[in-house]
């Protein structure tokens, strides 16, 4: 049985993996943290908020300052799908935002009787299947 966490991540309970919604990527052991099975962008936050007063001649700028913020973007290696960004100061590690107590998950899931994707409807559907075969290496336009 595959449990949905986020948007883009299940549990898969028969594995006992983190796995992509997208494409099925194995991301690692559901037991650990899915993020050491991803794609990491350390990205400049000015990149996503622009200045928005001229930076040649203000110091401040309203634009984060990478010296005090950076931007973490997760990617499925599989598809491409963003799975999660976060801000943190610079040389802050990773945060681990979901750690799943696997049994008791599997316990619930028993008792409820359900599958718990057709329970849980949110997420990506046939449309993010379609978009992430338009992503992979082999297509073309």
């Amino acid at each position: 049985m595959r449990v949905p966490m986020t948007e883009y991540l299940v549990i898969d309970l028969d594995t006992e993996r983190w796995v992509c919604r997208v494409c099925s990527q194995d991301l690692g052991d559901a037991r650990g943290d899915y993020k050491r099975g991803t794609l990491v962008h350390d990205r400049d936050p000015r990149e996503i908020h622009q200045p928005i007063i001229d930076p040649d001649r203000y110091e401040y700028t309203f634009s984060p300052d990478p010296a005090f913020c950076r931007i973490l973007e997760y990617y499925c290696p599989g598809c491409g799908t963003q799975l999660e960004a976060e801000y943190l100061p610079p040389g802050h590690p990773p945060t681990v935002d979901m750690l799943i107590d696997v049994d008791a998950l599997r316990g619930q899931w028993e008792i409820r009787g359900v599958d718990a994707e057709a329970v849980h409807t949110y997420g990506p559907g046939d449309d993010a299947a379609a978009a992430a075969q338009l992503t992979s290496p082999g297509h073309t336009h």
